[in-house]
């Protein structure tokens, strides 16, 4: 038998039954304001704002009286259903995001070439987001990266560690493999070649 799409379950009795709607919510936390206008949210906290654009999803955002973001899908597939929770999702990191904030630190792990790292400005920004790496296996190149926007690297007190933070989860993680991917051994065996910066930990600022 061909198995039916998978926009529809079996009800108790057996029959064939499509998913009418399915809706997820998420409540508001103190201190922050949401604003949902045309499937752009925009979340408005202590630390700043963040704004993303879900017009590539056809799904229905709404907000109410009492502080609660409502996302539904009418009729959906099961992809399109799948979506409904990561709209949810994205919606509580942007939230803790712009409360709390996120925090990765890389380290820097090397058998022989000590890995050099400096954190400078750049496009006029007021804190480091910008991080050059030298001395990668003994090469003389220079590697630059630019921190996503609204992200911070830094030293930390800790030997051969850095710290990438910031409101965006998205952000500080894309960051955080730019600095990785910079650093491959190319052309070696990369069991053996282990050097690198490899991301250590992941944490909500407290």
């Amino acid at each position: 038998h061909a198995r039916p799409p998978s926009r529809f379950f079996f009800s108790a009795d057996g029959k064939m039954v499509q998913k009418i709607c399915s809706t997820t919510e998420v409540q508001v936390i103190e201190g922050v304001t949401v604003d949902v206008k045309a499937r752009v949210v925009t979340v408005v906290g202590p630390r700043g704002t963040l704004t993303r654009d879900f017009k590539h999803l056809s799904v229905e955002i709404t907000k109410d009286a009492k502080g609660l973001i409502k996302v539904s899908k009418w009729f959906g597939t099961k992809k399109q259903l799948a979506a409904v929770r990561s709209v949810v999702s994205h919606i509580s990191n942007m939230m803790t995001g712009v409360t709390k904030g996120f925090e990765y630190k890389m380290k820097m792990v090397y058998a022989h070439f000590p890995i050099n790292v400096a954190c400078d400005k750049v496009n006029g920004s007021k804190t480091n987001n910008k991080i050059e790496i030298r001395n990668y296996l003994g090469e003389k190149v220079v590697r630059v990266a630019i921190m996503g926007e609204g992200c911070v690297v830094d030293r930390t007190k800790e030997k051969d560690e850095i710290m990438v933070t910031g409101n965006s989860l998205e952000n500080v993680g894309r960051s955080c493999s730019l600095i990785q991917q910079m650093c491959a051994a190319k052309h070696k065996d990369i069991r053996k070649y282990l050097d690198g910066i490899y991301v250590s930990s992941k944490k909500v600022i407290e």
